[in-house]
């Protein structure tokens, strides 16, 4: 059976920025040893297509197993199915209310309440601008519940040449909370660079 350290749960709502996902389970597939539970709501589905031309068959192939996000009563959905954590990129508003409030009407959700009440790593890559007050107390219900709030922001410092570039530091900045170190990842070295950042400043 495989460790319980080596799990990791991958879920993807309907929010904009399907690439953010999609990356994470590519940088994933590169490292060794992690196996990947995916969980796509039907939402996502339909925003992979409509920003990515993408369906459903391309998220599953990078993963080691694919749930129903009607399957309530999948592995993920009990405590006693040991996992690494669980991340849910992107997060839509709907989601995070979800979560922060305990409804676990989907898969999903179930499965996010599940690594909060096994103290387990919850990362909510949260995908809106700009924020209500709705939202920024749900994230704050959500973070006092033991969540990690972490919407996609780009690592400028790095200096990203693309869109593409941005997009996989930032996939690669969610899976080092988990620490998975994703090979040729990219980090700020704090004394080579300095000087290219500073003449930008």
């Amino acid at each position: 059976m495989s460790d319980a350290r080596q799990r990791l749960i991958v879920a993807v709502s309907g929010a904009s920025g399907s690439l953010l996902g999609l990356r994470l389970l590519q940088l994933l597939k590169q490292v060794e040893g992690w196996e990947t539970h995916l969980v796509l709501s039907s939402a996502a589905v339909l925003t992979a297509k409509l920003e990515l031309n993408e369906s459903r068959e391309t998220f599953e192939s990078l993963a080691t197993q694919v749930h129903s996000n009607k399957d309530i009563g999948a592995s993920i959905a009990s405590g006693s199915f040991r996992t690494s954590g669980m991340v849910v990129i992107p997060c839509s508003m709907n989601t995070l209310s979800a979560i922060a409030h305990g409804a676990s009407s989907n898969l999903i959700t179930r499965a996010a309440d599940v690594t909060l009440k096994e103290r387990r790593k919850l990362v909510l890559v949260t995908r809106e601008a700009p924020l209500n007050l709705i939202h920024l107390r749900n994230m704050t219900l959500a973070t006092e519940a033991g969540a990690i709030i972490m919407p996609p922001v780009p690592s400028f410092y790095l200096g990203p040449c693309s869109l593409d570039d941005a997009v996989t530091q930032m996939a690669g900045r969610v899976l080092d909370q988990f620490n998975i170190d994703v090979p040729g990842m990219k980090r700020w070295d704090g004394t080579a660079q300095a000087s290219t950042v500073g003449q930008s400043i």
